[in-house]
């Protein structure tokens, strides 16, 4: 798995055809949709190859095989292209069956995909926060806490591990990306953080506080270091 390689932007030479046996990730290292998808290839012992992109500088064939320039993007040996990230874990799931992430009972799956989506909102309110520049987040901060507590409220309601139980699922790779600290305020959330980080695939993509600290000063100064710590 070439997951330290330096991002490929503008004028870059393409890649070549991806390996036999393997499928493809174009991602960027710091960016958390990508992360999910690494999460699921981790988990589920994928062979894989991973290219990484300068989202500020995209390359040409890069925007050729996904024109909408995403990542996390999925290439198959056929040339096939799968991006958006719940998509593309879904899709892993499906065509690779070696431990399954997502439930068999369509119920449960259900739940999980609902899950997902309230937990979107959560996301959209964490970057409202973090991209704020002198502008009163407060109201943005509050809504933030109450999603976090009814998440919280979630697992106290549950009384397992982790979202979907006592064992790592899908919805839990998917909400990770977001949880990479504590949260002394959600108690139940801070003790599935702690759940998740005793995970071998989680320890596996994580980066250290300092390496995101700089990455996203970086970004919000317009000048975003992908390639900082290789």
């Amino acid at each position: 798995m070439a997951a330290s390689q330096k991002s490929l932007g503008k004028g870059s030479a393409a890649p070549g055809p991806v390996p036999k046996d393997h499928i493809r990730l174009y991602s960027m290292r710091f960016c958390p949709f990508a992360q999910r998808t690494r999460l699921v290839l981790n988990a589920k012992g994928i062979k894989h190859d991973i290219i990484n992109i300068s989202l500020k500088n995209k390359p040409d064939w890069f925007l050729e095989k996904n024109p909408l320039g995403l990542v996390p993007t999925l290439e198959t040996q056929s040339g096939q292209v799968i991006y958006e990230s719940p998509i593309t874990c879904d899709y892993l799931d499906e065509v690779y069956p070696q431990k399954k992430l997502l439930p068999s009972d369509p119920f449960e799956r259900a739940q999980q995909k609902m899950l997902l989506e309230y937990f979107s909102k959560v996301i959209a309110n964490f970057y409202k926060i973090s991209r704020a520049k002198g502008e009163d987040v407060s109201a943005f901060e509050e809504e933030f806490k109450e999603k976090l507590s009814q998440l919280n409220e979630t697992l106290v309601k549950k009384k397992t591990k982790f979202f979907g139980g006592d064992s790592i699922t899908m919805i839990d790779y998917m909400m990770w990306p977001w949880f990479e600290s504590s949260l002394d305020s959600t108690p139940q959330l801070k003790k599935w953080t702690e759940h998740m980080l005793e995970d071998p695939t989680v320890k596996a993509t994580m980066f250290s506080t300092e390496f995101y600290k700089v990455f996203y000063k970086s970004n919000l100064e317009g000048n975003p270091n992908y390639d900082y710590g290789l």
